[in-house]
């Protein structure tokens, strides 16, 4: 019997009866294991899209506006005050090493507030 490739349709001929089973043995799942069907899932799931670091960063404006107690910063149109300009400072500097998981952890404390 031919092995067919994973994307390839099974002949309806080929799913039948295994020759000398018993009555009532189904080999389709036999032909799943040997033909790869066990690992579509697999090659079936898309990874979630993530941007470039350099197309994140284009994205929004940040601005930084130094008070006489600590400072506020801008990214886009939302406005976060930070007690003391290192903190201030320690959070651009992590948004800019990873835009994209800071950006999922600011948007999740903004969504949350609204």
């Amino acid at each position: 019997m031919r092995e067919y490739d994973v994307n390839e349709p099974v002949p309806v001929q080929d799913m039948g009866m295994m020759e000398g089973a018993p009555r009532g043995y189904d080999r389709e799942p036999e032909l799943r294991m040997n033909r790869g069907y066990d690992r579509e899932p697999e090659l079936r799931m898309k990874e979630e899209y993530k941007p470039k670091k350099q197309e994140l960063l284009k994205e929004y404006e940040i601005r930084l506006r130094f008070l006489s107690v600590g400072c506020v910063v801008g990214v886009g149109c939302k406005e976060i005050p930070f007690r003391s300009v290192k903190e201030a400072m320690d959070c651009v500097n992590k948004y800019v090493e990873n835009p994209y998981e800071e950006g999922k952890k600011w948007h999740s404390i903004f969504n949350g507030e609204e």
